[in-house]
């Protein structure tokens, strides 16, 4: 199926150029209206060959509007239409809006809480503590979240997000500074939200979910830049934690709907499309602009998501060890979104920026890259991105299913191997640790050297896993 002949990667029907060590391209062809790019070394192009991320970026690059290159970053795999890690600009006035450009867990994101805690000071009374996390954030499929709203105050989260919450005391300034988009996403409105997706999320507000969703707890195991680590209130050996989650089934919801109601009402335009799977609004449209508001509060009730549990957990520390949040240094240090679709203008023209499985990455930006449950995790500062649409790798991305990893990895292995290293795991699922097990993902370690061999961005601080509570 593949060769390589004269520094090219025949695959198929489809060539791809190598244009450096970490840069690769899909000249235009066919249906393609741009060239695509691949950002990734030899190693990491091997695994995305494997599945159809190079074929969903081709697609990806024959959007009608698309503006510059469609690119796929070095954590890049299968998705549903757009590939994860894809990045694609499409105009706001001839391309438009696709809800599987942005995925299915809108404003799925990290956030990082820093403490004064060292390791030596957590690792002696982790067991009990991570019980006690394990009560404090609700995780699994379906589960409650952590306050009851009605649903005016509902609204207002899905309107205003962490903005509504500092109103009501659950936000700090300085939670609203060291968030994307300070916490809101402008132009929400739950106005064209069905009901039954207003119904799946009221009630989980302040809830982990289940899949690759977590809360980790690492330790700050090398500072690549001290000064600038030391300015942002890091030192090493400092216990940090990382909440992974999103917009749970609401955004699913809202996806779905907008899915079915764009097929329904473009049957002609997704017919010409490579793969219906990739259906967009067209700019301009009533249902773009209602898409994007809807998006938009799902993102809001993302960051109110994460702001929530990290209050939680913040109070579960504080409680835990006999001591004021303040004293404990309990603090954010950034929250970052890899799930969404954004107003940017790309070489003069406006456009919906989506990223997907992608993290916005600008000069002096922080950027969160977590690996999985038993690799180290990142803390990058953004460079120059601008190749790709000013964008970064997200995670490490996955190699193997779901179902591949439940048929065949072992459990009490992948425990036993975890133990050598000296991490716990805590699960409300029985196969979360097949599900996301460190052999199911790319080595993150290679992400991150692609990411700074392209001058995107520069590590800041290398974080190792020692505690990991799983959705």
């Amino acid at each position: 199926m593949y060769s390589i002949l004269n520094n090219k990667i025949i695959i198929l029907s489809m060539d791809i150029l190598k244009n450096s060590d970490y840069e690769f391209m899909i000249k235009k062809q066919g249906s393609m209206l741009t060239d695509a790019l691949v950002f990734a070394d030899k190693k990491l192009i091997e695994l995305i060959k494997k599945d159809r991320t190079l074929e969903q970026l081709k697609n990806m690059a024959s959007l009608p509007g698309i503006v510059g290159n469609a690119c796929a970053l070095p954590d890049a795999h299968q998705g549903y239409g757009f590939c994860i890690g894809g990045v694609a600009a499409l105009s706001t006035e001839n391309g438009g809006i696709s809800p599987g450009g942005v995925g299915f867990d809108i404003n799925c994101g990290v956030r990082v809480l820093k403490t004064n805690l060292t390791a030596k000071e957590v690792l002696p009374k982790i067991k009990e503590l991570l019980n006690k996390l394990y009560d404090a954030v609700p995780s699994g499929l379906g589960n409650k979240g952590l306050r009851n709203f009605s649903n005016d105050e509902f609204f207002e989260i899905l309107s205003k997000g962490n903005k509504y919450l500092k109103e009501k005391g659950l936000a700090t300034k300085n939670d609203l500074l060291n968030c994307e988009d300070n916490g809101m996403m402008n132009k929400a409105s739950h106005e064209f939200i069905s009901q039954r997706a207003l119904a799946r999320g009221k009630n989980t507000v302040g809830s982990l979910g289940s899949g690759n969703h977590f809360v980790d707890l690492l330790k700050v195991d090398e500072l690549m830049d001290e000064k600038l680590a030391k300015k942002n209130g890091l030192f090493k050996d400092q216990v940090v934690i990382i909440i992974h989650s999103g917009s749970r089934a609401l955004g699913h919801q809202v996806a779905s709907d907008y899915i079915n109601e764009i097929m329904r009402t473009y049957p002609e335009l997704v017919k010409k499309l490579p793969d219906p799977e990739l259906c967009y609004a067209p700019s301009c449209s009533e249902l773009a602009q209602k898409y994007y508001s809807s998006m938009c509060a799902c993102a809001n009730y993302a960051y109110a998501n994460r702001q929530l549990m990290m209050n939680s957990v913040k109070e579960t520390i504080a409680k835990f060890f006999g001591s004021s949040e303040e004293s404990l240094g309990l603090e954010l240090f950034y929250d970052v979104t890899h799930n969404v679709a954004k107003i940017e203008k790309v070489n003069g023209i406006k456009c919906y920026v989506h990223r997907k499985g992608a993290t916005k990455c600008i000069k002096d930006g922080k950027i969160i890259i977590p690996g999985s449950m038993g690799t180290s995790s990142y803390l990058m500062i953004g460079k120059d991105a601008a190749k790709s649409l000013n964008s970064s790798a997200h995670g490490s991305g996955r190699v193997m299913s779901r179902s591949s990893a439940i048929k065949t990895l072992n459990q009490k292995e992948i425990l036993k191997a975890l133990g050598t290293k000296g991490i716990i795991v805590k699960s409300s699922s029985k196969n979360i640790v097949l599900e996301e097990a460190p052999e199911v993902y790319k080595n993150v370690t290679d992400v991150i050297n692609v990411t700074e061999k392209l001058g995107f961005a520069k590590s800041l601080a290398k974080l190792n896993p020692f505690a990991v509570l799983n959705g």
